[in-house]
């Protein structure tokens, strides 16, 4: 049986509906968040098979990431048990647990597990935090060669990059892919 595209996925679509109902996903139409998500998925090359997503709140864009690339093992990490926890159960009721693992942390103790530093190929974050500190602890997480996709503002927003010591933290200037932008990990 042919997987459906992700926004049109009923698992996908029932729990990020339950989340947007209980406040813990934004107002967008739910196929709209999907297929936004999508975009993270799509900007991992080929050759990322571990991935973690910071701040995976309702699971944007890990669950959907699970879901477009089956062949990625994904470790979704929020610091808020609550969500961690509706994580748990959608991670269990799309039958992904064997691919997609859930962590209640913030990211600098995850960062500071032991095996943790440098041995993702992938890092997503969709809304975490400031720029500086989304890709201070995502280059943290990376594996040298690896990469950071991050959710980017609208075109014509100004570039939230700017002034931060890309080359200090080890990582490339970013290139944009439609909403997301792609950083290489150099160390």
């Amino acid at each position: 049986m042919a997987v459906p595209h992700p926004a049109e996925h009923e698992g996908l679509i029932r729990i990020f509906s339950a989340a947007q109902r209980i406040g813990a996903l934004g107002t967008q139409p739910v196929k709209d968040t999907i297929s936004h998500a999508v975009a993270f998925a799509d900007a991992l090359p080929l050759s990322v098979r571990t991935c973690v997503d910071l701040g995976s709140g309702a699971g944007v864009p890990g669950l959907v990431i699970a879901i477009a690339r089956p062949e990625i093992q994904l470790t979704l990490v929020d610091r808020r048990s609550k969500r961690t926890d509706a994580l748990q159960r959608a991670v269990k009721s799309l039958g992904i647990e064997e691919q997609v693992s859930v962590v209640c942390a913030d990211v600098e103790s995850f960062a500071r597990t032991a095996n943790i530093k440098h041995s993702f190929d992938a890092v997503c974050a969709r809304g975490f935090g400031p720029p500086e500190f989304t890709l201070q602890w995502s280059a943290e997480l990376v594996k040298p060669g690896g990469v950071i996709v991050v959710s980017e503002p609208p075109p014509g927003s100004p570039d939230r990059w700017q002034g931060i010591d890309l080359l200090g933290l080890g990582i490339s200037e970013p290139t944009r892919i439609g909403p997301v932008a792609m950083f290489h990990v150099e160390h």
